[in-house]
């Protein structure tokens, strides 16, 4: 594979993840109305969820529960989601590092990788700590699972690119 091809195939994956991650913070702003709205979903008369999944049902309602409670009387709670969403944004902006100079800024795409391990002893520890049931942990882990592969799959070409830039 050509380097300019290899250099278009790490940026589609990049932009892809980096996409990935810019949806993944905004959709932290407006928690409590996404609550409303899936619970609202899960609990209508035409949804099958109560029947077939009583316990996703049964905690999301909880979760919308709480989060009406903390923004109706303690709203400086849910500050924290805000700081959470600014997080993912900024995190965003340092991939653009590697889309730009892949090989010079790998060690972004290891810190990525670094990160999404880091998801999983931090879902386990803190999941029953916050209780959290543990089927939400394993989706919450799986976060890191599929994060890393993008990372992966990038690590991957990037290194084949420094060989093929190194020959040249």
């Amino acid at each position: 594979m050509s380097e300019r091809a290899l250099l278009r195939r790490i940026r589609v994956w990049l932009v892809v993840f980096i996409v990935c991650l810019v949806l993944s913070g905004l959709t932290a702003f407006p928690l409590v109305t996404e609550l409303r709205l899936a619970e609202d979903l899960l609990t209508s008369s035409a949804s099958p969820f109560p029947e077939h999944f009583p316990a996703l049902t049964e905690w999301i309602t909880r979760v919308r529960s709480g989060l009406d409670e903390a923004d109706a009387n303690y709203p400086f709670v849910l500050y924290g989601t805000d700081w959470l969403a600014f997080a993912h944004l900024v995190i965003a902006v340092a991939f653009y590092g590697p889309y730009r100079d892949p090989v010079r800024n790998i060690w972004v795409i290891e810190f990525g990788m670094i990160a999404c391990a880091g998801i999983i002893p931090l879902a386990l520890i803190c999941g029953p700590i916050r209780d959290i049931p543990f089927w939400w942990t394993v989706i919450d882990m799986s976060f890191g699972v599929f994060g890393v592969i993008p990372l992966l799959v990038v690590h991957r070409m990037i290194k084949r690119l420094e060989a093929v830039t190194a020959t040249a």
